[in-house]
């Protein structure tokens, strides 16, 4: 695979296919873990950078279950195409922004990916559609028992897996669901919903994780807890704090629609009207709308119920992935033009209404 035909691709995450889609829109696991022998990341010389990641990509290619999966080395790619593997969710913005030997390697679908030397020497993750927390795990589990046969993890019998930064020693797990809240944000629900998780050890942060805004009324829900937690109870958890924010989520809608349903319709009809004839969408703009439509999917308000379309268009509307496909840098005026006619594309391809 090369960069071309991942700028042209969707990630089978983003197909809408899994449990509670019209909410969920992906869970995911990530695992960190270094290898006996060196320096943490940042303390590490460039040979051995070097060394790892060679490690690293050479154990994935020879193991049966890895190796067919395309390393991306980051410090051969531009800056644009690293921008667009952080919009995938494939690296992370530290990985993009960082120096030395370091990149990602990824399976076809993009349900598996492993990055290297980022702050850690590996970072294991697999994502899936909808809310799926245990076959997620399942799946880093088996990636990351795999690689254990030719690779030496640093672990401690008193505090677990060794990792650069102390919030992830441990079991070095993060379990995440990217969640739909509509209106818990219009109700001004979400702070004392939020109050509540983090009681219970999650974090609520924005689409792309620590440091975002939060865009669309998606919410990225993991935990911060890996010690003194196992792995298996991290995902029971997950799931009760999901089941929680979905059933909060129930309610509201119930009593919005009771309460004001004519203007919700308008709202959810106006939202797909501008998507379906716009010339000119921001990528804000594009993420408010979506959500509106969104919601008018889950509500049963419009006559079709793809959302895998806007999870697409979510990443492919994105300013790297409008610019790769171009091949150049260009001006955000006319990436607002693109994007409101590959908006305009997709939107008609949903059906007639």
């Amino acid at each position: 695979m090369t960069f071309e035909d991942l700028t042209c691709r969707t990630a089978k995450w983003l197909d809408g296919s899994g449990p509670e889609s019209t909410s969920v829109v992906s869970t995911r696991v990530r695992v960190a873990r270094n290898l006996t022998g060196f320096p943490f990341a940042h303390r590490a010389k460039e040979e051995q950078l070097h060394q790892i990641m060679d490690t690293v990509v050479g154990s994935c290619k020879d193991g049966s279950s890895t190796s067919e999966m395309t390393f991306f080395d980051a410090s051969s790619l531009s800056e644009l195409q690293r921008e667009l593997l952080v919009e995938r969710h494939l690296i992370s913005p530290a990985l993009a922004e960082g120096r030395g030997p370091r990149g990602v390697l990824m399976a076809s679908d993009e349900s598996l990916s492993v990055m290297t030397n980022e702050e850690d020497h590996l970072r294991m993750q697999m994502v899936l559609s909808g809310f799926q927390s245990g076959e997620v795990w399942e799946g880093v589990e088996y990636l990351e028992r795999s690689l254990s046969e030719r690779l030496d993890y640093a672990f401690s019998d008193r505090w677990g897996y060794l990792t650069a930064c102390p919030t992830n020693t441990g079991t070095g797990l993060r379990a995440s669901i990217l969640v739909h809240l509509p209106v818990l944000v219009l109700a001004q629900q979400m702070e004392s919903v939020v109050r509540g998780v983090t009681q219970m050890g999650f974090t609520v942060r924005g689409l792309y994780g620590e440091g975002t805004e939060v865009s669309g009324n998606l919410f990225q829900v993991s935990n911060q807890l890996t010690l003194g937690c196992s792995e298996l109870k991290t995902i029971e958890s997950l799931e009760k704090v999901a089941k929680q924010f979905l059933e909060c989520e129930q309610n509201a809608r119930e009593a919005l629609v009771r309460d004001a349903r004519a203007q919700i319709e308008d709202k959810i009809w106006r939202a797909y009207s501008i998507l379906s004839h716009a010339r000119v969408l921001t990528s804000q703009e594009f993420m408010n709308f979506s959500s509106a439509v969104r919601f008018g999917i889950g509500l049963g308000v419009l006559p079709f119920k793809d959302v895998g379309v806007l999870n697409e268009l979510m990443v492919q509307t994105r300013p790297a992935h409008l610019q790769c496909r171009l091949g150049r840098r260009i001006d955000p005026a006319d990436r607002d033009q693109i994007r409101a006619e590959m908006v305009r594309n997709r939107m008609a391809g949903l059906g007639k209404v």
